[in-house]
């Protein structure tokens, strides 16, 4: 079955011209709630070693790798091994066929005590790579976020003014498919049909394909379309969290990972408010003909039901 590819944007993220980039947002958002992010401020250099590096962890014996199992470590970083997720509460599959690393908050005391990471005499250099990797692309969620609040007719400081980057929540997740996956008569998803939980995420890749979106999730079949890798950009796509923020103007979009039969690399940052951020229908996203649908909630207490929903599958 051919698949047709998506048509997205590239928003330059250092371009001066914000009003033109806000509206080229905007639409993405509306239309598809993906859209590609240029000139962001990470250097080649630097996405080459994080590649590096998550093969080089991906590549360790999986006893050392259960060592750092999220099972076992409170505050939702370290490892999850392979087939141990299923993102599609629909489907009967025994699992993704993906393994990944979670890297929790950098920034909150309370939290960056929790980061799981390997020994240093094992890899000494996925620690300060990996906290480098966060600092830049936090720096460039948070420009982002700028342009986010004028697609939405608000002050540009409006998620600083609400305290939503004030310590905001990220988290960096290394994810590895493997290439063969040996004869099955189930189908095998790399990642199966899901919407991210939180505000923004902003993907990286090593450019083999697999990604794929479902722009009209209530259609039947539903129709998929790939995501073409663009070197040095990232993928961003819209969360839940910011679809009920926006009251649904602006869409967290179904997509999946399918397997291209060759080892895939992504590295995904998921950039969500501090926890203690009240999310509510936006002023400019509401009106008498169309009501608040979500009442207030706050960011910590809906992420950790999402997660906790997803982790007792």
């Amino acid at each position: 079955m051919t698949t047709e590819t998506v048509n997205l944007p590239i928003i330059d993220l250092s371009s001066s011209d914000s009003i033109s980039s806000a509206a080229s947002i905007r639409q993405a958002c509306i239309e598809c709630g993906f859209f590609y992010l240029v000139n962001h401020g990470v250097e080649e250099e630097l996405f080459a070693e994080v590649f590096d590096q998550s093969s080089n962890f991906f590549s360790l014996p999986l006893e050392d790798k259960l060592k750092l199992d999220r099972k076992h470590h409170s505050g939702h970083s370290g490892y999850t091994p392979l087939f141990s997720e299923n993102l599609d509460f629909a489907s009967s599959s025994k699992g993704d066929s993906k393994e990944s690393y979670y890297v929790g908050n950098l920034y909150d005391p309370t939290q960056s005590h929790l980061n799981k990471w390997p020994s240093e005499d094992i890899l000494p250099s996925l620690r300060p790579t990996m906290e480098s990797y966060y600092r830049k692309v936090l720096s460039a969620g948070k420009r982002l976020s700028s342009l986010i609040a004028l697609a939405l007719n608000l002050d540009e400081d409006f998620f600083d003014k609400v305290g939503a980057l004030n310590k905001p929540r990220g988290f960096l997740r290394l994810l590895h498919y493997p290439g063969e996956l040996g004869s099955t008569d189930e189908e095998i998803y790399g990642a199966s049909a899901h919407s991210d939980y939180g505000m923004v995420t902003l993907l990286a890749s090593n450019g083999v394909p697999g990604l794929q979106v479902c722009r009209d999730k209530s259609k039947q079949p539903r129709v998929w379309e790939d995501v073409l890798h663009i070197d040095g950009a990232f993928i961003v796509n819209i969360g839940d969290m910011l679809e009920r923020w926006t009251n649904c103007l602006f869409r967290s979009t179904l997509h999946r990972v399918m397997p291209a039969g060759r080892e895939r690399y992504s590295v995904a940052f998921f950039m969500d408010p501090n926890e203690d951020c009240v999310v509510e229908c936006l002023a400019s996203c509401c009106s008498e003909e169309s009501p608040p649908r979500f009442p207030p909630v706050r960011s910590g207490d809906y992420l950790e039901e999402r997660f906790r929903l997803t982790n007792a599958i």
